[in-house]
């Protein structure tokens, strides 16, 4: 069994690096306004021309991929409350991380509800009562170890980062593309926050590091597996090359893995270490199932 660590004074023991990246950050996060992004000039009362489903532009994966993208983002207010839980111990800049986060998080669904409502790419009411009951079944999660909780943000920022990109690529609409690539751009610097927030953690405590960061890689999900049917919209958004496990693997958690030097940390306790030789042993496994999954989509592609 691991040794159990003080989250408290790891939290505060980190303080000082965490108000360095926040101020890195700060420095180099753009402002920008939702507002910017959105084509008002198509809007239309809907209680003048209600909504019909010959009315959307997209269709098809690049709708679900917006749907799913939209109700993830939508969640926010329980990600503020695990991330708060999380780093409730720390102090100073752990809060005005959280506050800083939360608020840059915000502007996402905003500019994704607006420019799915005002293009009417998606039926308004199924999406309004999709967000009433995402919202209120909420997100959680087992575990609020601080440890845990930045390997998870780092690797789920990451891969919301690509899915959102890939959207705006597959969606062929330039307006949907330059929104992602906007959203993408925030996504991306919170991951790098996460990440460096975590390489420090690594340097104070890396066995302790070494076993949450696998424990999270076992399990990761997205945080918008709660959304009903999302199994299903998974899969066709795997199909379509916009998240699969091709991506997971060499894209998300390869690079970060790479970046912590998991695989070369040394003095690491006998937990740990039986970690790290469970985690080669998954990514084994997942890149050999990455490439069946592959195979067979380019041959379902080659028999049509």
């Amino acid at each position: 069994m691991p040794t159990p660590y003080d989250a408290a004074s790891l939290l505060l023991d980190l303080e000082p690096e965490v108000g360095r990246l926040y101020d890195r950050h700060a420095a180099v996060a753009r402002e920008w306004f939702p507002h910017d992004y959105i084509p008002y000039r198509l809007g239309k009362d809907f209680d003048r021309e209600p909504w019909t489903p010959d009315q959307p532009r997209l269709t098809g994966v690049a709708q679900t991929a917006f749907e799913v993208g939209l109700l993830t983002e939508d969640n926010l207010p329980s990600y503020h409350r695990l991330i708060h839980s999380m780093f409730r111990d720390g102090d100073g800049a752990w809060m005005s991380w959280i506050g800083r986060w939360t608020a840059e998080e915000g502007r996402h669904a905003i500019v994704l509800r607006d420019y799915l409502v005002v293009t009417r790419n998606i039926d308004p009411v199924l999406l309004e009562r999709s967000r009433m009951a995402q919202v209120e079944r909420g997100y959680d999660r087992e575990s609020t170890d601080p440890l845990r909780g930045l390997a998870y943000v780092t690797f789920q920022e990451l891969a919301t980062r690509i899915a959102h990109r890939n959207t705006g690529r597959y969606s062929s609409d330039p307006v949907a593309d330059r929104i992602m690539r906007r959203i993408a751009a925030d996504e991306n610097l919170h991951a790098l926050f996460y990440r460096d927030v975590l390489s420090a953690a690594i340097e104070m405590r890396p066995s302790e590091a070494v076993s949450a960061i696998v424990a999270e890689v076992l399990a990761f999900d997205m945080p918008g597996s709660g959304i009903p049917g999302y199994l299903r919209k998974a899969v066709s958004l795997a199909q379509a090359g916009i998240f699969d496990l091709r991506i997971h693997h060499d894209e998300v958690l390869l690079p970060i893995l790479r970046h912590w030097r998991i695989f070369e940390l040394e003095g690491l306790d006998g937990a740990a270490e039986a970690d790290r030789e469970r985690l080669v042993a998954y990514l084994r496994d997942l890149d050999a199932s990455a490439e069946r999954f592959v195979q067979r989509r380019s041959e379902r592609a080659h028999a049509r």
